[in-house]
């Protein structure tokens, strides 16, 4: 899960980096275009050409999965949000594919979906949403990559837990997250959303949460330290269901441990304003269900030098909130 987690959040952060480059040249498009139709894609070809200048005219890169022929015979014209779930803004060269680990989700153009990596670096072929792609691109400009795959790939698709088909389970692991994960990109919590849905992918549907979320610019202004973003995430996170009528409640002094070994929250008030590390909280119950409760920040929570970073909540925390019922602790 760490793996997945790390990759996928490189991938969401060279997004945003790729958004300040220019936008893709029309003439790399209709290239591209040119391309597929000789080698035989002609629908996505007149596909690619048709939504170029209403879908694609900030795109600052792209990489394009384009189903041959005969699915295109069988569905019919693609639905825009299907068609968008068959774009990623994300330049993905085969090397990156193939060095992906299973369950890592790799964003689209259509809000909030991903799609899943569901093969190996093992593998021979690299396989989303269980749909194998090409060998190798159709084109390849270092910006726009276009990989074909043989049918369109299922929104309803939901990524299989590898442990449950070991039991013989055969049981799918949806992310019962996902709802929560909209309401943070609706609001300028993105890449805490993210991080959120890769932490579900390994995460029993049973487990209570608390995250505490900081905005998109105050964590790409963090992550500037690839072996840090695990942390970030874990020491955001606290393994039970505290509401803000929860948290109020605590004493001054009450020190909350997190998913990152070592790391605790520490509940302070100033002038009346509760506080977490001497960090306000902005949004209470931004998002709240049975399971996970989001409240909202304008800055991380640091992490004090030299201080272990490991993940894993302590065995004390967790035994003592199965039930979900917040506990005041004084260290």
């Amino acid at each position: 899960m760490a793996s997945s987690l790390l990759i996928s959040i490189f991938l969401l952060l060279s997004q945003f980096i790729f958004s300040l480059s220019s936008p893709l040249p029309t003439e790399t498009i209709l290239d591209a275009a040119e391309i597929l139709s000789d080698t035989g894609y002609i629908s996505m070809s007149l596909t690619l050409e048709l939504v170029s200048d209403t879908l694609l005219p900030n795109s600052h890169s792209l990489t394009v999965f384009a189903p041959a022929n005969p699915a295109f015979t069988h569905s019919g014209q693609p639905s825009l949000p299907l068609l968008q779930f068959h774009f990623s803004l994300l330049p993905l060269p085969l090397e990156t594919l193939k060095s992906l680990p299973y369950g890592t989700e790799i964003p689209t153009m259509y809000a909030g979906r991903s799609l899943t990596v569901t093969s190996s670096p093992s593998d021979d072929r690299v396989s989303l949403n269980n749909v194998e792609i090409t060998e190798s691109p159709i084109f390849d400009d270092g910006l726009l990559i276009i990989y074909g795959i043989d049918e369109f790939f299922d929104l309803d698709f939901e990524v299989r837990n590898p442990l449950d088909s070991n039991l013989g389970c055969g049981l799918s692991t949806p992310n019962p997250f996902g709802e929560a994960s909209g309401v943070l990109r609706s609001v300028g919590y993105s890449v805490m959303a993210q991080f959120l849905d890769l932490q579900m992918l390994e995460t029993k549907k049973s487990t209570m949460m608390t995250v505490f979320a900081p905005t998109d610019q105050v964590m790409l202004n963090s992550l500037s330290n690839y072996s840090k973003y695990s942390s970030m995430f874990l020491r955001h996170v606290v393994p039970c269901r505290l509401l803000w009528t929860d948290l109020v409640k605590f004493n001054d002094g009450t020190a909350l441990p997190t998913y990152l070994d070592g790391f605790t929250i520490n509940i302070t008030r100033s002038g009346g304003i509760l506080m977490l590390n001497r960090v306000p909280v902005y949004f209470p119950n931004m998002y709240l269900s049975d399971l996970l409760v989001v409240h909202g920040l304008r800055q991380t929570l640091a992490v004090s030098e030299g201080m272990q970073e490991t993940a894993g909540a302590s065995d004390e925390f967790r035994s003592s909130n199965e039930g979900n019922v917040p506990v005041n602790y004084e260290f």
